[in-house]
């Protein structure tokens, strides 16, 4: 898929996007791309995603990780998950210099 190549290659160096959820405002999230989604993880500790939910429809837009331009924005649906020991070192070595405290974590699938 086109879309993943994208997202693949955008995320190597940026690992944040804005996710949109109904009408709540968009919110800045770091992420780690994986296994052809986005993980994010929540928390009332952590970065958090209001309306965020197992099956929720959101949007998620990437700007380019040179020129900060709007690049792509995705369709995607939220599921919540019990990340996979790789996927839980991956988060946590992307939450940079502080120690994990997020509540929950969503894979979000573009649709």
């Amino acid at each position: 898929m086109e879309t993943s190549r994208v997202l693949d290659a955008a995320l190597r160096k940026a690992g944040a996007v804005w996710v949109v959820v109904d009408e709540h405002p968009a919110r800045l999230v770091w992420t780690v791309w994986r296994a052809g989604a986005l993980w994010v993880a929540v928390g009332p500790d952590e970065q958090e995603v209001p309306g965020l939910s197992d099956g929720v429809r959101c949007q998620v837009t990437l700007r380019s990780p040179t020129t900060h331009s709007h690049l792509l924005d995705v369709p995607a649906v939220a599921h919540r998950v019990e990340p996979d020991e790789e996927t839980m070192a991956a988060l946590a070595a992307a939450r940079l210099n502080a120690s994990p405290r997020w509540a929950e974590v969503y894979r979000l699938d573009p649709a």
